[in-house]
């Protein structure tokens, strides 16, 4: 189970429950929020039933997993964010989708560095990787402000990814 999630200065994480499910697959029904998320394809009812179930799985077998992201000032979920397995690699992957009123606020950046300071603070985490769609320019700037480093493009969810990582030593010397 999840001990740990980040507070950060707007935002609050709770643990997914399946009760989530259909607000998560309203959330990622919009095309602009699942274009960069595999599209229908990945972002559709029977998909995000798997897909929540396994994000509740992490949390007893890795001690975190994305979660709801919380809008302090309203108590609003806007997203999810969180750390887990990149399947398919011994890597662990941090996460991020915002609802599309809340882009282009930092908050990608804020959600993805609190999670990133509790994977290598509290869970001592020696690497952290990211993926995403070559195209999601948002997403690539969030991991390099974060202090990764573009390393190759390999397909991960059915598609070609641009891969990220940063290690412990890189990311806490930026700090």
């Amino acid at each position: 189970m999840i001990e740990h999630f980040p507070d950060t200065e707007r935002l609050a994480f709770r643990a997914f429950t399946l009760d989530d499910l259909p607000q998560l697959i309203e959330q990622r029904s919009d095309a602009e929020v699942n274009r960069y998320l595999g599209g229908p394809r990945l972002q559709n009812p029977e998909a995000l039933s798997k897909r929540i179930r396994f994000y509740i799985s992490c949390y007893d077998s890795h001690g975190f997993g994305m979660c709801p992201m919380i809008w302090k000032e309203t108590g609003e979920v806007i997203g999810t964010a969180g750390l887990q397995p990149l399947v398919g690699t011994d890597d662990i992957e941090v996460g991020y989708s915002l609802i599309p009123e809340f882009w282009r606020r930092g908050i990608g950046s804020e959600a993805a560095r609190g999670w990133m300071d509790l994977g290598f603070g509290i869970h001592g985490l020696e690497r952290i990787v990211a993926v995403a769609h070559p195209e999601n320019i948002g997403s690539r700037r969030i991991m390099e402000k974060l202090g990764m480093i573009y390393e190759k493009t390999e397909e991960h969810y059915g598609e070609d990814c641009v891969f990220y990582g940063v290690s412990r030593e890189a990311y806490l010397a930026r700090r």
